[in-house]
């Protein structure tokens, strides 16, 4: 589990401790120098940076090509990049890294908290799946407007696990669940240099069923 006191230091002070260890928990990633990569619904294997500089130099290599994830966050690498030279250390750096993805996330988890009118349980699981995809309710989440002071609902770590291995909340119904954009829907952030997140989802399911 992520260290709390990095929480207080570099993590988005809007969030909680417990929604930003939840939150990091689930991004599973196994160290900063993480690097995931994919086109579509296919896995990209590639070597594993062993310095920051092999992680930056693999990024920069796929961004604009592929959906990028990097970092205890797995922040999407290429949002708001049109020049791939300009991603450099602070992607791979634990604070840097956590400071941007709980800033990313803590605006996916309002407005997903805010299409439910409040403060709802599965607005967590959501968010998460809103920030791995890049969409939500058919919009290119990254680009919505914060709503600003919004409160939100403290994830209910078992609760979040469970969803998490059944693929969703088995409770749900068509009338209080968020709807999805198809499997070809276009790239969320297509412009110039910007990435495809539209595969994370699927990538993530390859990459469990491959182990």
């Amino acid at each position: 589990m992520i260290d709390p006191e990095l929480i207080q230091i570099c993590a988005d002070p809007r969030l909680n401790v417990e929604i930003v260890q939840q939150f990091v928990a689930e991004m599973n990633a196994a160290d900063h120098l993480t690097v995931q990569v994919a086109q579509g619904d296919r896995t990209i294997l590639i070597p594993k940076p062993e310095t920051v500089e092999q992680a930056i130099a693999t990024t920069q290599e796929w961004v604009g090509k592929a959906t990028v994830r990097v970092g205890l966050t797995q922040y999407p690498a290429g949002l708001g990049i049109t020049d791939p030279t300009a991603i450099g250390y602070e992607l791979f750096d634990n604070c840097e890294n956590l400071r941007m993805g709980t800033e990313l996330f803590g605006k996916v988890l309002r407005v997903v908290t805010k299409w439910y009118g409040g403060p709802a349980e599965p607005a967590f699981d959501d968010a998460i799946h809103a920030y791995r995809t890049g969409w939500f309710e058919g919009e290119r989440i990254f680009y919505a407007e914060d709503p600003g002071d919004v409160e939100v609902a403290t994830p209910n770590a078992s609760a979040t696990q469970t969803g998490a291995s059944t693929g969703g909340d088995a409770d749900a119904t068509p009338d209080t669940v968020p709807s999805e954009p198809p499997s070809s829907e276009q790239d969320p952030n297509s412009a110039s240099m910007r990435i495809d997140l539209s595969g994370v989802s699927a990538h993530n399911r390859e990459e469990t069923s491959a182990k």
